[in-house]
């Protein structure tokens, strides 16, 4: 009876560092986010030959940066949420990266329109406090493998909020698709 005793708290602690292990090697195969930026940016002036000037607009984009690890070699497809709120509205938009290769370095980046930071704020002039808070999650395979926040929150902390959509775009359908190329990962052409 006294080895029987002796046996069972080890089984326990096998148990639980066996589990420990595949936790932690399920999670280190996953892609990872580690900080959230936003900016209120220019638009980038191009300058062309060949028609007449026109005036440009010089308000800002509202710009949020989502830096991220990958662990595998390579992922052929992974989403980003984003739930931006500003103005007490929730904002959600999404892009799909392709082509990811491993690295602890890479970002994904998503942007508001001045029209619509203007709208949002009544007139009232943005700046980077207009932003309330702002979520991106990735998912893997129809699952959320990853969730941060810029603000500290409670999980998921935009699930009650009526969201807006259509109002976050990707880097490719702004003024800013030709820049940075070596940094952003490979947008998913629809």
């Amino acid at each position: 009876m006294g080895r029987a005793m002796h046996l069972k708290p080890a089984l326990t602690i096998l148990l639980v560092a066996v589990a420990s292990s595949v936790y932690a090697q399920n999670r280190a195969s996953e892609i990872q986010l580690s900080k959230i930026e936003r900016d209120l940016i220019l638009p980038p002036d191009y300058a062309y030959t060949g028609a007449e000037k026109l005036r440009e607009s010089h308000d800002r984009w509202l710009k949020v940066e989502v830096q991220f690890a990958a662990v595998p070699q390579f992922t052929d497809e992974v989403t980003f949420k984003y739930y931006i709120l500003i103005g007490g509205k929730l904002l959600t938009g999404e892009v799909t990266h392709v082509n990811v290769l491993a690295g602890r370095e890479l970002f994904s980046s998503m942007y508001v329109p001045p029209h619509v930071l203007t709208h949002l704020l009544s007139n009232r002039p943005p700046n980077t406090n207009s932003v309330e808070n702002i979520a991106v999650q990735v998912v893997l395979k129809g699952e959320v493998k990853d969730e941060i926040s810029l603000v500290r929150a409670r999980p998921q902390w935009f699930a009650a909020l009526p969201a807006l959509s259509g109002f976050i775009l990707n880097k490719n359908e702004t003024p800013f698709a030709p820049l940075f190329w070596g940094r952003y990962e490979q947008i998913k052409s629809h």
